[in-house]
């Protein structure tokens, strides 16, 4: 599939995905045209990018959580620098300090929303919604 396929399949503008792809976050092939083409695989990993990116997660950092998806521990073990683990662990901290602050905001929200008469009625909508 080409960039507008993807675009339109993800929610994810074509500028965008340019940007993703010069983050090194998607690695689309390229035709004989020289067109970007994209896989079933290339959509799943633009949704996964697009969701962390929306949760306030840097590029930067979502780019090292990709590279260690699928990382044998003992290759991990062997390859990680003091100075990696440190920046690692940094990065679950911030990770951390976000869950807790969207974990917050999203109970703030659901208490007054429960409190109102269509409290019912908009959390049943929202829950759908995920379905």
């Amino acid at each position: 599939m080409r960039i507008g396929e993807l675009s339109r399949r993800t929610g994810v503008t074509p500028r965008l995905l340019r940007y993703y792809e010069q983050q090194d976050l998607i690695a689309p092939q390229r035709s004989g045209n020289g067109y970007r083409t994209y896989t079933e695989e290339d959509v799943a990993r633009v949704e996964q990018v697009a969701q962390m990116v929306r949760s306030g997660l840097p590029t930067r950092l979502v780019r090292a959580i990709l590279d260690l998806e699928g990382v044998d521990s003992a290759e991990l073990a062997a390859t990680c620098s003091r100075s990696v683990a440190l920046q690692l662990a940094s990065a679950l901290e911030e990770i951390e300090g976000r869950i807790s602050c969207l974990t917050r905001s999203r109970d703030s929200i659901d208490d007054f929303l429960r409190r109102t008469e269509r409290g019912g009625l908009v959390r049943s909508e929202v829950d759908a919604g995920r379905a």
